[in-house]
């Protein structure tokens, strides 16, 4: 059983907002790529997508574990339910007055099954991996360094991501050394703006705690 103060809850919706809203932008405006250092290229998602991990760590510290698998539900039904409608709204005919967008429209929005299948699959494995390497870090630390269980957990969660997806959507398309190549690159980088996020972890935490400390029951 899980008691909130009026207060409290209301961090609570705000912090789930944060979650989902940069779920969101990593999912959507990740398909622009950024030069980066030695001819390599980046996804803007390295900046929104590093804050949905920490955010289940810093909403596991405080809240417990249960509000943060809770939090990795929410945002896996919310993928399912916008990619299902992306799918209605790319199969529904296009009316006269609206083709001037269809080939820019189409184009962002036409996510095939297996890339959808593998952000999908990625997104719940990592995630719950996060949570869970988390709290098994937690219980053999113990509470404090509240940072290096963040890192260690998101080193381990986001290669399991990073490995998924571009096994699911690119094993075959890719060959294997060029997928293993890209796949470490985006691990490394994600990992890399993750720690770099880590002060605003902490602060995150304070804002969260405030004077009043949610009583979760069990984790």
């Amino acid at each position: 059983m899980i008691k909130l103060s009026q207060k409290s809850f209301r961090k609570l919706l705000l912090a789930l907002t944060i979650y989902l809203t940069s779920l969101f932008a990593a999912n959507t405006l990740g398909l622009k790529i950024m030069p980066f250092v030695f001819n390599s290229h980046l996804s803007v998602a390295v900046f929104s997508f590093p804050i949905v991990f920490l955010m289940t760590d810093v909403i596991g510290e405080v809240y417990g574990k249960k509000i943060a698998k809770l939090f990795v539900l929410s945002g896996f039904i919310s993928i399912a339910i916008f990619l299902a409608y992306s799918f209605i709204s790319l199969a529904v005919p296009w009316s006269a007055d609206g083709e001037w967008a269809r080939e820019g429209y189409n184009t962002i929005f036409g996510i095939s099954v297996r890339m959808s299948i593998a952000s999908l699959v990625a997104f719940l494995i990592g995630e719950y991996q996060d949570v869970f390497t988390f709290f098994f870090l937690k219980a053999k630390i113990g509470s404090k360094l509240f940072w290096l269980r963040s890192l260690l957990s998101n080193i381990w969660s986001q290669f399991l991501d990073s490995a998924i997806f571009m096994v699911i959507a690119f094993l075959g398309i890719y060959e294997t050394k060029v997928l293993i190549s890209v796949t470490i690159t985006w691990w490394l980088y994600k990992v890399a703006m993750g720690f770099a996020y880590t002060p605003l972890s902490y602060v995150g935490i304070r804002l969260l705690r405030g004077k009043e400390e949610a009583v979760v029951g069990g984790v």
